[in-house]
């Protein structure tokens, strides 16, 4: 499974560039997943600006913390913000991952949700510690290949229980958009796209199964790789 590396110089601009590829992705229309953290930011509002008009679009979480909406860290909190209310035209339905139900109870409605579902694009990020979405390494739902949507626990801040996507369902999109940026997260990045796929690095095992995977880093998350460009 190829991957497609863009090094641009620094966090603005590899955001940017992960904006222009979402807004890309909005105006084809279709499914979209998001990400949460603070690296979507920018890129939130760059789609916005480039692409207002998300009427064809549903859109999705790859995963959530189990907190009421409106919580500082929720990550549909974060793209109401820098995304929806931005947006001229919302979009045709918003799939938000009900934080505000016990973590079992909201995986099990969001698996119910997700069948039939082919992602346009799926954006995610890494931790320091490899993980993309709430899969944690070693965790037992790097395994999971019947259900699309599981509880997790979380193993880096903030330590509130998660909701997220499997790797089955991360990986049925025809684009995987991994944005990556830092210093900090040079170790994970050469760990995740460059080493052999294992439970110690989760992002390591996530691709596109049958599609594009793309992943944009800034310089400083990419210093470690020996084929960054």
């Amino acid at each position: 499974m190829s991957l497609d590396l863009i090094v641009l110089d620094d966090a603005e601009a590899a955001a940017r560039r992960a904006g222009e590829l979402l807004a890309e992705a909005a105006h084809d229309g279709g499914h979209i997943a998001l990400s949460g953290g603070k690296s979507p930011e920018l890129a939130h509002e760059t789609a916005a600006r480039l692409q207002p008009d998300w009427g064809r679009v549903e859109l999705w979480w790859g995963d959530e913390r189990c907190v009421p909406a409106d919580d500082e860290r929720s990550n549909y909190a974060m793209a109401k913000r820098t995304l929806l209310e931005r947006v001229e035209v919302q979009p045709a339905a918003v799939h938000r991952i009900r934080g505000e139900l016990s973590p079992g109870a909201a995986a099990a409605d969001y698996d119910e949700a997700l069948r039939g579902v082919r992602l346009r694009i799926n954006v995610l990020g890494i931790g320091p510690d490899g993980h993309t979405a709430s899969l944690f390494p070693n965790a037992p739902g790097l395994h999971e290949h019947e259900r699309l949507a599981i509880a997790a626990e979380a193993t880096l801040e903030p330590f509130v229980p998660r909701v997220t996507m499997t790797p089955p369902m991360l990986a049925n999109a025809d684009c995987v958009l991994f944005l990556v940026t830092g210093e900090q997260k040079a170790d994970a990045a050469r760990r995740a796209f460059e080493e052999p796929p294992n439970d110690e690095t989760p992002s390591s095992r996530i691709r596109s199964r049958d599609g594009q995977t793309i992943v944009v880093l800034d310089a400083p998350a990419a210093s470690l790789l020996a084929r960054s460009i």
